[in-house]
Formats: structure tokens, C-alpha cells, sequence
């Protein structure tokens, strides 16, 4: 059995995970850094040295979970781009000092193809070809693969991501970070009708991505309501903003599906947990005959599993990486 030992640090999360090739997961471990909380997001120095206060305990208590020592692993993998620089370079630096002593293999992933494979997790017989639609904090694009290692950013964010502009309309409302899911909660019993907010890019042959407008008007409307009124309409609020947000992912990934004839949608990334998005993108596919996938709530957000599900189709073709590779904060899905 060939084990794969891996390590996610790309922001604010550390995380340790051990899987076998065929995506069964042995551990997988998480330690977040709430130190950040009374900042209202991620201090990018203190995430670094937080990393470097966990990752060795998490490495060791992995292995414990999973019943293994480091003798039985067969290839370490760690997420290298983008993100954080600093932090990044905590886990890179760590996996390269395992592989170099153990002599085993180093192979090197992009976080957000990361988040991609991640479904492989909850379905290990997923087949290519499918559109991917990955959505998070600082990311939003859409991907399509036509094999494991074949793939296509079709379109992108030109500015800001649907997930910052969860966080920034939560921020606006006094209601904390991160936003998305408390916005998810408000909005499950609001009425999405209650503001007009733009629809961003709506022609039909533009599959790019653009939130700056939408977070200009939100604020604007914000700043226009008292706050009683904001108060005793907030899950109304949060019902309109949240479908602004989504419901032009929706739109936009199901068409291009149906123009390139693919009959499979793999939601990824921290807001793939938002229920609207999901129960949305399930309703729309399914009248065209698409299957959506997405992965279980806790494999959505940052978590090293989903960096040693990337890792596995790598193995399996000998792609690993020098020990003299670097990580980088460049965006974009890239097979490294």
C-alpha cells in the first residue's frame, strides 16, 4: 500500500493528512489559528510563525491517528502556490527536510487544484472530463479537465473573489469573519427579492467573473440604511446578497457546460459549502441532465487531504519535484 503524507499551509490553516493512492483518507488533521479573529482577517507574519509552531505536532499526531511511522510513507506532497508566501514556505520547507531524510519523493501542488481534487475524496470513481467551478476567499474560476493532469482555465475573476465579497458584506453588517457562513445562515430564511443588487458580466458569451461592482453597491446600500432598518431586515439582506453573489457562478458554469457538452459540474473551494450555491447548481443541472459533485462541508474548507488527493494522479505518473523547487504566490489553477 503506497502512502501519501501531505501538508497544506498556504494561509491560515495548518494541516497534516495521510492517504493511501486510492484516496482513503488515514488522517487528517487541522489546527486554525483564531489568534486572527480580533484583526478581522489573516496577519500574513503571525500565520507564518503560528505554522511553524504546529506543523511538527500535527505531523506527529497524524501519523499516530493513521497507526503508521514516517518509514511507511511513500511520497510527501504539500501545496506550494498561491497563498501566503511566508506561510507557504513553512510547509515547503518541512516536506523537503521529510523527503530528503526519508529519500522519497517531494511532489509539489497548486492549492486550488487542490481544492478540485478534494471530490476524488468523497468519490474516488470520478472521471474526467467535467467543468470545475472553484470558488473561495481570494479565488474564483472555472476550470475544465479534459484528464487528471489536462485541463483549461476557461474563465476568472477580473477582480475580486465571491468569497472576500462574502467576508466584506459581513464585515459591512457588523457581523464578523469570516462571512460566508453566517451570511448562509441569516439568508436561509430571507427573502432574496428584498434589494436590487447588479448582476455582474451578464452577457451570455462572457464567462469571466467580477465582484468589485457588487461590493461598491452593497456597501452603498449599506450605508444608505439606518440601523434599525438594517436590523430588522438583516435575514432579507443577507438572502439578496448572497444570491447577487451566487447566482451568476450558477449561471455561467451551467451554460458553459451545455456549450461544451459536458454532463458533470465539481464545485470546490471554501464557499463550494454554501448552501445556496449547491442546492442551486443541483436544481439548474439537473433539468439539463448534468450530475453536480462537491465535497463533503469539511473537505471544502483548507485541509491537507485534499493537497494529497491533488498528489495521487502525480504519483502514479512519476511527476514529482526537485528539492530545489520554491513556492510562489502567483493565482490561478496550475499543474506544477
Amino acid at each position: 500500500m503506497n502512502l501519501i503524507l501531505a501538508f497544506e499551509s498556504s494561509c491560515d490553516d495548518t494541516s497534516v493528512a495521510i492517504l493511501d493512492t486510492n484516496y482513503k483518507v488515514l488522517s487528517n488533521l487541522i489546527s486554525g489559528q483564531p489568534e486572527h479573529l480580533e484583526f478581522g482577517g489573516v496577519l500574513p507574519e503571525l500565520a507564518s510563525r503560528l505554522h511553524m509552531k504546529n506543523i511538527m505536532q500535527l505531523c506527529q499526531l497524524s501519523l499516530q491517528q493513521a497507526g503508521i511511522s514516517l518509514r511507511d510513507i511513500s511520497a510527501v506532497a504539500v501545496s506550494i502556490n498561491p497563498g501566503l508566501i511566508g506561510s507557504l514556505i513553512v510547509g515547503l520547507s518541512f516536506a523537503k527536510s521529510l523527503a530528503w531524510t526519508l529519500k522519497i519523493p517531494l511532489i509539489t501542488v497548486n492549492h486550488l487544484l487542490s481544492h478540485i481534487f478534494a471530490n476524488y475524496i468523497d468519490h474516488p470513481d470520478l472521471t474526467p472530463p467535467y467543468l470545475a467551478l472553484v470558488v473561495s476567499g481570494g479565488h474564483t474560476e472555472m476550470v475544465h479537465f479534459q484528464s487528471d493532469t489536462e485541463f483549461e482555465v476557461i474563465g476568472k475573476t477580473l477582480d475580486d473573489a465571491a468569497g472576500e465579497t462574502f467576508d466584506k458584506a459581513a464585515k459591512l453588517l457588523g457581523l464578523g469573519f469570516p462571512g460566508g457562513p453566517v451570511i448562509d445562515k441569516l439568508a436561509t430564511s430571507g427573502d432574496s427579492r428584498f434589494v436590487k443588487l447588479p448582476q455582474p458580466l451578464p452577457r451570455k458569451d462572457n464567462f469571466n467573473f467580477s465582484y468589485s461592482g457588487l461590493k461598491t453597491a452593497i456597501r452603498n446600500y449599506i450605508e444608505d440604511q439606518d440601523e434599525a432598518c438594517i436590523r430588522h431586515n438583516i435575514h432579507d439582506i443577507a438572502a439578496s446578497i448572497q444570491a447577487a453573489i451566487v447566482n451568476p457562478l450558477i449561471t455561467k458554469t451551467i451554460r458553459k457546460a451545455r456549450a461544451l457538452g459536458i454532463s458533470k459540474i465539481l464545485l470546490a473551494g471554501g464557499v463550494a459549502a454554501n448552501s445556496a450555491l449547491r442546492r442551486g447548481m443541483y436544481t439548474q443541472a439537473s433539468k439539463h441532465g448534468i450530475e453536480v459533485y462537491y465535497p463533503s462541508l469539511s473537505l471544502c474548507m483548507d485541509n491537507a487531504a485534499m493537497v494529497a488527493a491533488a498528489a495521487i494522479p502525480k504519483y502514479k505518473a512519476g511527476l514529482y519535484s526537485p528539492l530545489s523547487v520554491n513556492a510562489n504566490s502567483l493565482k490561478g489553477t496550475k499543474l506544477l
